[in-house]
């Protein structure tokens, strides 16, 4: 009878095991891609995922790197994609992953045209800034932003809004959807950007894809809007990082803000370096170059110059 109950006890166990695993995977999910810090932003609760590094001192000034998420995306997944805690562990420095907001079901960023919820945004990551700064010892001489896709539009849009308080910007795939003129503040903000020959999402070239009735700009040229807007020289330097990848380095800009364009060619919409997306569906992820170590080198040589006082 024992025997037989401890046979049936054991069958149960299998039974319930799929379910319990489930449930267990769900719950793990959810705790590896949770927020963990939110505030209320021109009457928007807006939420985000801190990562404060273990060697962080609190009376030494830190960098802060505002990393953010493509469209369809989450603070977590952009953690993931791109391996910034890696390096904020190593070299010191506080990184945080904004979360946009659901727009027609998509989360993401509203950089598909001026108006009241771009400029909600672009408050949010300010009263972020602010918040942060009040928590942690920040050096408001070395705050930088980057992003994916959606996340790297909306890295440009804060070059041109915030360039009093982002010393530079990263790009990885960006999804430029404002027009040049938009953009008329005249700080010339540097600029490190990653952009895949063979992206199905965002075309190099520049033209229409399935995410956007609008039509992209030619990524080379976008490059040399940046430089023209930083005042560089008419000179570019262009080596050869790896087989399949290309710089292009904008030289003698105002202020010392270069402007630097990495192509990856058959690279896809996908983060160079990082956790790979699919591929099937946004092309292959470089391995040749790591476009997080990158901007930090670029972002290490750029300040952001301090006004006089008073002014």
């Amino acid at each position: 009878m024992k025997s037989r109950q401890r046979v049936l006890a054991a069958l149960l166990a299998l039974v319930s095991l799929p379910p319990l695993v489930a449930l267990v995977e769900a719950v793990s999910y959810h705790v590896r891609n949770r927020n963990n810090g939110s505030i209320v932003s021109s009457g928007e609760r807006r939420e985000y995922l801190l990562y404060v590094p273990k060697s962080y001192d609190a009376t030494r000034p830190t960098p802060l790197v505002v990393s953010m998420h493509g469209g369809g995306g989450w603070p977590a997944m952009q953690r993931d994609l791109s391996e910034w805690n890696r390096l904020a562990e190593s070299h010191g420095f506080i990184v945080v992953y904004p979360s946009g907001l659901k727009d027609s079901g998509v989360r993401g960023w509203r950089v598909i045209r001026r108006g009241t919820g771009l400029a909600k945004d672009v408050r949010f990551i300010s009263d972020l800034i602010d918040n942060l700064d009040q928590a942690y010892n920040i050096d408001p001489t070395r705050i930088y932003a980057n992003g994916l896709s959606n996340g790297g539009g909306m890295a440009f849009v804060l070059s041109c809004t915030l360039s009093d308080r982002i010393a530079a910007v990263g790009m990885v795939a960006a999804a430029q959807m404002l027009p040049w003129s938009w953009c008329t503040d005249d700080r010339p903000v540097p600029m490190i950007a990653f952009h895949g020959t063979a992206d199905p999402v965002v075309p190099y070239e520049g033209g229409t894809s399935w995410v956007w009735d609008g039509s992209f700009p030619d990524v080379s040229e976008w490059a040399t809007n940046w430089a023209r807007r930083n005042r560089c020289g008419p000179d570019t330097v262009e080596s050869a990082v790896a087989a399949d990848v290309t710089r292009r380095d904008s030289t003698d800009c105002a202020d010392d803000a270069a402007v630097v364009l990495f192509t990856i060619h058959g690279g896809g919409h996908t983060w160079p370096g990082g956790e790979p997306l699919p591929e099937w569906f946004l092309g292959p992820t470089s391995r040749k170059v790591d476009a997080t170590r990158q901007m930090w080198e670029f972002f290490q040589e750029h300040r952001l110059p301090m006004r006089p006082h008073g002014d």
